[in-house]
């Protein structure tokens, strides 16, 4: 039996982007800075924890090893354990931009080589003739917010006249996005996923990537909370994808959190939503444990990201990174004979970095499996060797972008 387990941590990059400087991120560094700040002492606001930053399991795995091979960051060298367990390296991105959708596809395989089409960073930052179209379909009388944003804060400022108004919350950010709030009761959550169906087809013009419907819950400012009926709207990845390719061999991919929405539901058996990462962990066990021959369990966990990155919360993503390495062996348990688990990311979102943006990095790729050697990979050129990796040991035919890497890490099985 073979499977593959392919957990992305969403934006835990580890700096040296060969191309970071055209990006303006030369120097950002995800897991790097996180650990300099926590190895000097920074505690969690909220008290949950100090001190320096405790990997174990994923330093076993080849974490730091990565970190070293991908930044030469120099306290790499000082958190390497003696001795590793799994295979580590690290990824150049070749697509065009640093998002979401774009780390996903070139992961599998697919590397986004045309550019997204953004919103200018001003006020408003809509067109009105776009907006004026959008009303007329949705049959709604206008919008607030119509800006850059970050999706906590444009709720606590807007949330309240958006309850009194019924007028829907518009708002994107330095991604490729189109971003809608509203309330979940007293504008309707179905009324708000109809709504972005409608925003998807007018942006579709203007190569946006995504339309994110972000419903929240509350009765004011002071407790306005968003939930986890978030649903994204995505164009397809410009060709098959391995999902694509591996079910239409008979294989199957099971979808753990943001997936499915990532690839617009394409390539796609079957999917399991959950908030947080706690619980997407729980999730993805649960998959694991239903996941057969020639499964694909594939996972996106987005705290690190959308809690602690794009917040620039230095310590809560430090508390993060822990607390996910404290229940990894729970999935490390679970590996048969035959499978393949690899832990990379999408992005990085150093939360040092000026501005809340995603930032231009190299990923991990580490992991392990029963028989699999404890090696080192390099720095391979492109995310999509990843892809080619899960391809060739899930036994389809090699694609189009990527270059495996199973024989480094099956000589010795």
């Amino acid at each position: 039996m073979k499977r593959v387990f392919l957990f992305v941590l969403d934006s835990v990059g580890i700096g040296g982007a060969k191309d970071a400087e055209a990006f303006g991120d030369a120097g950002s560094n995800t897991v790097g800075h996180i650990l300099e700040r926590a190895n000097a002492g920074q505690a969690d606001e909220a008290g949950l924890r100090d001190g320096p930053l405790e990997l174990p399991n994923l330093a076993s795995l080849g974490l730091f090893h990565a970190l070293e091979a991908a930044s030469g960051h120099p306290l790499a060298a000082q958190m390497k354990p003696a001795e590793v367990t799994g295979f580590w390296g690290a990824c150049d991105e070749v697509s065009h931009g640093k998002d979401t959708p774009s780390g996903h596809w070139e992961i599998a395989g697919v590397p986004v080589r045309f550019d997204w089409g953004y919103f200018p960073d001003e006020i408003p930052c809509f067109p009105q003739d776009l907006l004026d179209r959008i009303y007329k379909d949705a049959g709604i009388d206008g919008s607030l917010g119509n800006k850059h944003a970050s999706g906590t804060e444009i709720i606590r400022e807007l949330g309240e006249e958006h309850v009194k108004t019924g007028l829907p919350i518009f708002y994107t950010s330095a991604d490729s996005v189109f971003q809608i709030a509203a309330h979940e009761e007293s504008f309707g959550l179905q009324r708000l996923y109809d709504l972005c169906e409608v925003v998807r087809g007018h942006v579709d013009a203007l190569n946006i990537g995504r339309v994110i419907a972000r419903p929240f819950i509350g009765s004011s400012a002071d407790d306005f909370a968003r939930t986890g009926n978030r649903r994204d709207y995505s164009v397809l990845p410009p060709e098959p994808t391995v999902l694509d390719r591996l079910t239409g061999d008979g294989g199957r991919v099971l979808a753990v959190g943001k997936i499915a929405d990532i690839f617009a539901h394409q390539g796609i058996t079957k999917l399991r939503k959950a908030n947080g990462n706690a619980a997407l962990f729980e999730a993805t066990l649960a998959t694991m444990d239903e996941a057969g021959d020639r499964d694909l369990v594939f996972t996106n966990f987005v705290d690190f990201d959308m809690l602690y990155g794009h917040r620039r919360n230095v310590p809560g993503y430090a508390a993060a990174l822990e607390e996910f390495d404290r229940l990894l062996p729970e999935a490390m348990a679970r590996l048969r004979p035959g499978d393949l688990m690899i832990i990379t990311a999408d992005h990085g979102c150093d939360p040092t970095w000026p501005g809340t943006d995603h930032t231009r990095e190299r990923i991990p790729v580490i992991g392990t499996g029963p028989g699999l050697r404890a090696t080192g990979i390099g720095v391979r050129p492109t995310y999509a060797d990843i892809g080619e990796t899960i391809a060739e040991h899930l036994g389809l035919k090699p694609g189009r972008h990527g270059t495996s890497f199973l024989a480094d890490i099956a000589a010795n099985a």
